[in-house]
């Protein structure tokens, strides 16, 4: 089964700052690419960190409520991490570090999840030296989807069907649009069927699967009348 990885889709024109970059140069940078954030790196292009727009916003806000923010902060109350960014000029004080990365042979699926996890939209990936060899944002995730509906239904009928799970392909009936798997057909136990959606759900490019398969056994219930009564 065709399985994409982050190096198939990735962004590799990366637009990234040095560590010495002031304020002004990492927004100028941010604005002019227009992305959310960008990759601190040295002189290698080994990742350092990455200075996001949240990262620059806490230091404009600290700007507007400087006045009002030394007469009533009270002095218990502490700096958390975002705060003591606040007034950072260098794009070494502004970044987060370390970053959360991804690696060019890391699956698209692996990324996405890691991405919700953490509640990312952008990663940088880097290579085993630690150098930034691309970015991998959401719309670049979606680049999975872009697989035209022939190929798809290609796919389901000789890997799942013909490769996987052996079945002659002429027992079910697949009907893909826009993304949208179809299953029909009859195959022999229920097991097989769940089997034949999980595989199905997991072939690129697949919105969803509609399982209108039948069995012509239910193990389960077999399995069910032997058990011993008491």
């Amino acid at each position: 089964m065709q399985r994409s990885t982050v190096a198939d889709v990735m962004t590799t024109d990366v637009r990234w700052v040095p560590p010495e970059a002031t304020f002004v140069e990492v927004a100028d940078v941010l604005a002019g690419a227009a992305v959310r954030a960008v990759p601190v790196l040295d002189p290698d292009r080994r990742l350092l960190g990455v200075v996001s727009e949240a990262d620059l916003l806490v230091t404009l806000e600290r700007a507007a409520d400087e006045p009002r923010r030394r007469w009533w902060r009270p002095r218990h109350v502490r700096r958390g991490p975002s705060a003591a960014k606040a007034g950072a000029a260098t794009a070494a004080a502004l970044m987060s570090a370390p970053a959360h990365t991804a690696a060019p042979g890391d699956s698209v699926a692996a990324a996405a999840r890691a991405m919700r996890e953490q509640g990312l939209s952008w990663l940088p990936v880097v290579d085993g030296d630690g150098r930034v060899v691309g970015v991998l944002g959401r719309s670049d995730l979606l680049a999975v989807f872009h697989r035209d509906d022939p190929a798809i239904r290609a796919e389901v009928v000789d890997e799942v069907f013909g490769r996987m799970l052996l079945v002659d392909p002429a027992r079910v009936t697949v009907r893909v649009a826009d993304g949208i798997v179809v299953l029909s057909g009859e195959l022999e136990t229920r097991a097989d069927t769940e089997l034949a959606v999980r595989f199905v759900e997991r072939v690129e490019g697949v919105v969803s699967v509609v399982d209108l398969l039948r069995y012509r056994v239910d193990e389960r219930l077999a399995d069910a009348a032997v058990l011993p009564r008491y």
